[in-house]
């Protein structure tokens, strides 16, 4: 039988040859990872907005804190901390939103969206200390009288009197609302006030004076000039047709604006004489009844 011839490069297999190496073991799939449980949320970011409105909110807190006498910018960068450029930036905003006004020429004091209104006690003791000079012009003149105090940019009636005349106007109510300067006696204090403080009222109460008669900011400065040239208020078919009213501001001991009493009638009972009498009467029962102010 004929064999195949060897191959030198071959040899046949024996005991002695080297096994093979054995096949790696197989891996386990690996465990997924738990997740890290997430950490405890904390307080939000301090942003711009959140900043500014703090500083802004600290500025107001030192216009309140320095009251009529008003602060310096200086003093404001004092107390909240800020540099004098973040400070104007801040009061540009305060004053054209009402809630500052710049009083004389570098001092800052409340505005009227900022105005504390008076506690219930406070008023209370106004009006019981007024009283007596209501029943006096009241008395005097026929009519009926009131006073009002301001809240903000409003005025706000705090005591009436009814007089004797047989025709009453009583045009508000004890508690009644309005802004300042449509009615005799709110129109007289808003006279009475500096002219900063005058221009942020009327801009403020600038989208109501329409439901007054009509009442429009460009004649409610007039009325205000005509006022100071007066000495007294007159105010005539805006809050309540037909009837017209003077006024007269009430001065605190420090000589500051706090109240304002008025008479009203109708139209063909206030001339100018009488109107002149009412502002009379109404100037020496302040002097005679309040003669260190209310």
């Amino acid at each position: 039988m004929a064999t195949r011839p060897s191959n030198p490069n071959v040899h046949p297999a024996d005991d002695s040859s080297p096994a093979p190496p054995p096949a790696p073991p197989a891996r386990r799939p690996r465990a997924k990872a738990s997740p890290a449980p997430a950490a405890p949320a904390g307080p939000p970011a301090d942003d711009g907005g959140s900043r500014t409105l703090r500083r802004g909110l600290q500025l107001l807190d030192a216009v309140q804190a320095g009251g009529r006498e008003g602060v310096r910018v200086v003093d404001l960068c004092r107390a909240a901390g800020l540099e004098r450029a973040t400070v104007h930036r801040l009061l540009a905003t305060l004053v054209d939103t009402g809630y500052v006004v710049q009083h004389e020429r570098f001092r800052f004091v409340p505005g009227p969206r900022l105005g504390a209104v008076a506690p219930a006690s406070a008023l209370s003791n106004m009006a019981v200390r007024l009283q007596p000079v209501l029943e006096r012009v009241s008395a005097a003149c026929g009519d009926a009288a009131f006073a009002i105090v301001r809240e903000g940019g409003q005025s706000r009636c705090i005591a009436r009197q009814v007089g004797t005349h047989p025709v009453q106007v009583l045009v508000i109510q004890v508690g009644t609302r309005q802004p300042l300067g449509v009615g005799a006696a709110g129109l007289a204090l808003l006279a009475a006030l500096p002219d900063a403080q005058v221009r942020a009222i009327v801009d403020a109460n600038a989208p109501q004076l329409g439901a007054y008669g009509g009442m429009t900011p460009e004649r409610m400065h007039l009325l205000v000039r005509a006022t100071r040239e007066r000495g007294w208020s007159v105010i005539g078919n805006h809050a309540t047709r037909g009837v017209l009213a003077a006024g007269v501001a009430v001065r605190d001991a420090a000589g500051e604006p706090v109240a304002a009493i008025s008479v009203a009638s109708t139209l063909d009972r206030m001339p100018r004489e009488r109107q002149q009498l009412v502002a009379r009467t109404i100037r020496e029962s302040l002097k005679e009844l309040l003669p260190r102010g209310l």
